[in-house]
């Protein structure tokens, strides 16, 4: 099945720091119209640190939209001109305060496809030095680290909600069972 859907019109509802909302007036295939609420997002990274002795480094943050406080892997948004790679590099050691002297990327997931255009890059960072955090002025987060194992454990029995942590913890698995003799 192929399908398409040609636009018509778009209105920009807003246009913000992070997101910008606009909703497109459709012709499906079959000659019906519609309409799509696209958000906009020029897209992130997401990176689970690993650290030597086999913990993976996460923050704990308050999140509006969730309502509490949930247990994450370091992201972040990707600034314009930057690449992924290089907002990654620059994510960890703003959240976590370490260095990666390797990054691995491990693949790129879209959010939420029906209604957001935000792809995030995920990576698996490894060969961690300390640095300073060097966190954003609107960020409050606090370093956890945590078993690679516990990490997974969690997402799988629901202790873990956010769905890059989940995806990305799983692509690191996957990577590290290829890796291992």
């Amino acid at each position: 099945m192929s399908a398409s859907e040609t636009i018509l019109g778009t209105d920009t509802i807003y246009e913000g720091r992070t997101v910008t909302l606009k909703v497109h007036q459709v012709r499906l295939e079959d000659g019906r119209e519609s309409n799509r609420e696209i958000v906009e997002h020029r897209g992130a990274v997401a990176i689970v640190p690993l650290t030597a002795d086999g913990e993976v480094l996460m923050v704990r943050q308050f999140r509006l939209a969730a309502g509490g406080e949930l247990l994450e892997i370091p992201a972040g948004t990707l600034d314009p001109g930057e690449s992924p790679r290089q907002t990654a590099e620059r994510e960890i050691e703003e959240e976590v305060g370490r260095r990666a002297g390797s990054l691995e990327e491990l693949g790129a997931f879209y959010v939420s496809p029906g209604f957001c255009t935000e792809m995030i890059h995920a990576y698996l960072a490894t060969d961690l030095t300390e640095s300073a955090q060097n966190l954003d002025e609107d960020e409050v987060v606090e370093v956890v680290a945590l078993p690679f194992e516990e990490a997974l454990a969690r997402c799988l029995d629901g202790r873990i909600q956010d769905a890059k942590t989940i995806t990305g913890l799983l692509l690191a698995a996957e990577r590290i069972r290829k890796a291992s003799p």
